[in-house]
């Protein structure tokens, strides 16, 4: 049994895609179980759409041929979600409490092994029938019916079956994404094989238990649905983003998970960002969200907060490329602060299309004084709101940046003389693994997408493909695989990588659906929108300055010197070094910094505004206890 067949498909797909490689999606629990096949992956490209041209070092997709039929059920499925499922389960979890779920979740299991008997037995994998019929005579007898599993506490193995994975043994490929009504996901082959699925559940024949396949399912969506909504809301485009995670989590085969070549630490400590959780399960739940009208675009736009019941410093968190805020890295600072008695408020990144759409008053981000400036409108927005809600509640402001925010948040420090009166003052300025030079940090993601190009031509796609399955699955390795991931210095870079052109293609594809410059030559569409994300993947950061950004800022008289100027930490060197308010945090090992720029922190900032890991990547120490330390030293003295 392989180390995935712990876990059922259904649990995967709850991981957050988030970084767009590795984690969850939007699926209701219904969807059959992980690969059981341990041979090595059969990594043969998923048929692609007539007249399809995948972007050069991108991974295969399934083919998507109903797309626009697809994501009508989609929308749909995540209406359901909001409006019916999430409140039901919330009650549901209210008056049920862990242990009883618990419970019911080992009925379920144990009650539908007639199914994965069958499917063992059809698959001739006669020791996973064993299995499966001891556990089903141990829990059913010891376990009280199922309602407790010693098995697994006497470690009887488990051996998941479904009619997906038998028709795939007898020969049957997947061709086409399929999104189901309710049940999300599939593609035929596993559509086909979760309707053979429900031919022998016990209760179809037998009336007085038949009620408990609603329990059941009611059971498991109350400990999925908050995933859901979370990934609904954080994802620019959940749609294919599930698509994305299903092409390689419903595979029925293993991936190859043979490592050679040298290893890159700090983009593998980078993919920690998989394991981000918050301490509380329920801590996004305990946030509200409200939204405020920018008088720079007359729009609403949407943040997050958790506010003391006393009086406390406020905290703006403004996260990084392309993140959301109530994306895991982001949550994951707010509840280190709201932990330690601060009030907190969560903002989107300016890339990303939440942003873009409500707060941004140019047409594609970019530029550092409009991006910044709006976003300085959409916090002193924020604030305004806040204390006439809760007047006399807060204490201190503090601005709180990793990433690409943590650029622009040392951007406000030293434009912070020079702006409007009316604007927003903090009282502290945290930088967390901040770039000192965009451009260069554009150069080292366009160079790591480019990473598969080291592989042979012959060999390549087949690499790439390999390398998504293994990252799909990754989240599910026993503990002690994962501290020792198997990723070499290509794969690992070229993940990285891959998560930031998605990213910009998100960026691409928001601001030339609302400002389109004829750059791109596919009409967009929102219901059909697979040919123009593979033309738009074809442009790399460098093409994005070139071919959309300096295009746009020529016309209102901005030049290429302008960024050049704008872009980099050290135009402000001066004003940054003289402002006492400023405190960073930075990895040594940051992949967007080069050892100028290391050098450039050390003669700019003090000792004790300045802190520096050995490792950690870009931002992959995030959530470990001497970084959530370092965090809540660098705002010391505000309380």
């Amino acid at each position: 049994m392989t180390s995935c067949e712990a876990s059922t498909r259904s649990e995967k797909m709850l991981h957050r895609w988030a970084t767009l490689i590795l984690a969850g999606t939007i699926v209701t629990g219904c969807s059959p179980v992980a690969p059981t096949n341990t041979q090595k992956s059969d990594v043969s490209k998923f048929p692609q759409t007539p007249g399809r041209q995948t972007p050069e070092n991108f991974p295969d997709f399934i083919a998507d041929p109903y797309e626009p039929v697809n994501r009508g059920i989609g929308m749909a499925n995540g209406g359901l979600i909001l409006g019916v499922i999430r409140p039901t389960t919330q009650v549901y979890r209210a008056i049920v409490p862990p242990p009883a779920r618990k419970s019911v979740t080992n009925f379920s299991r144990n009650i539908t092994y007639p199914g994965r008997l069958l499917n063992n037995v059809l698959q001739g994998r006669w020791q996973g029938a064993g299995d499966e019929s001891v556990r089903f005579l141990a829990n059913t007898t010891v376990g009280v019916g199922g309602l407790f599993d010693p098995a697994t506490r006497w470690k009887i193995p488990k051996s998941d079956a479904n009619f997906g994975q038998t028709f795939f043994k007898w020969g049957w490929s997947p061709n086409n994404y399929i999104m189901l009504p309710v049940l999300g996901p599939s593609d035929d082959l596993h559509a086909t094989g979760l309707i053979a699925d429900k031919v022998p559940e016990p209760w179809n024949y037998y009336a007085p238990i038949s009620p408990l396949s609603g329990a059941v399912v009611l059971n498991r969506l109350s400990d999925q649905t908050e995933t859901i909504v979370q990934f609904m809301k954080t994802e620019s485009d959940p749609y294919v983003g599930t698509k994305y995670f299903w092409s390689y989590s419903s595979k029925e085969t293993a991936p190859d998970w043979t490592c050679s070549g040298p290893k890159d630490l700090p983009t593998l400590q980078t993919l920690n960002v998989v394991a981000f959780r918050t301490d509380d399960p329920e801590f996004a739940l305990k946030a509200k969200e409200a939204s405020v009208r920018l008088p720079s675009t007359g729009k609403k736009a949407k943040f997050n907060y958790w506010l003391q019941k006393h009086q406390s410093p406020l905290v703006f968190v403004a996260p990084g490329m392309g993140s959301h805020r109530l994306s895991a890295n982001t949550l994951s600072i707010a509840e280190n602060l709201y932990q330690n008695g601060y009030s907190v408020v969560t903002t989107t990144g300016v890339f990303h299309p939440e942003f873009m759409e409500s707060a941004s008053t140019a047409a594609l981000p970019a530029y550092p004084p409009v991006d910044c400036h709006d976003l300085h409108v959409y916090l002193t927005a924020i604030n305004q709101s806040l204390e006439k809600k809760h007047p006399g509640l807060f204490g201190q402001r503090a601005l709180v940046g990793f990433s690409l925010g943590g650029f622009q948040t040392l951007y406000l420090a030293a434009h912070e003389k020079s702006a409007d009166p009316g604007m927003l003052r903090f009282d502290r300025y945290l930088a967390i693994n901040t770039p000192v030079n965009l451009r260069y940090g554009d150069k080292e993601l366009d160079a790591y997408y480019n990473a598969p190009l080291e592989w042979p031509s012959a060999e390549r796609q087949e690499k790439i493909n390999n390398t998504l399955h293994k990252a799909a699955l990754f989240p599910y390795l026993p503990a002690e695989q994962k501290a020792n991931p198997p990723f070499n210095a290509t794969e690992s870079k070229y993940l990285v990588g891959l998560s930031f052109r998605i990213v910009l293609r998100d960026t691409i594809y928001s601001s030339q659906y609302r400002n389109n410059m004829g750059v791109l030559k596919t009409p967009l569409n929102h219901w059909r929108r697979e040919a123009a994300y593979d033309e738009i993947l074809k442009f790399s950061f460098r093409d994005y300055f070139r071919d959309f950004v300096f295009p746009y800022y020529k016309e209102k008289g901005i030049g290429e010197g302008d960024f050049s100027r704008e872009v980099s930490l050290r135009s402000f060197q001066r004003s940054l070094s003289a402002n006492p308010k400023v405190r960073i945090i930075i990895n040594q090992d940051d992949f967007l910094h080069n050892s100028s720029d290391i050098s450039w922190y050390k003669s700019t900032f003090g000792s004790k505004q300045l802190k520096i890991f050995p490792n950690g990547g870009h931002i992959g120490n995030l959530p470990n206890p001497p970084m959530r330390k370092a965090i809540l030293g660098a705002l010391g003295g505000l309380k």
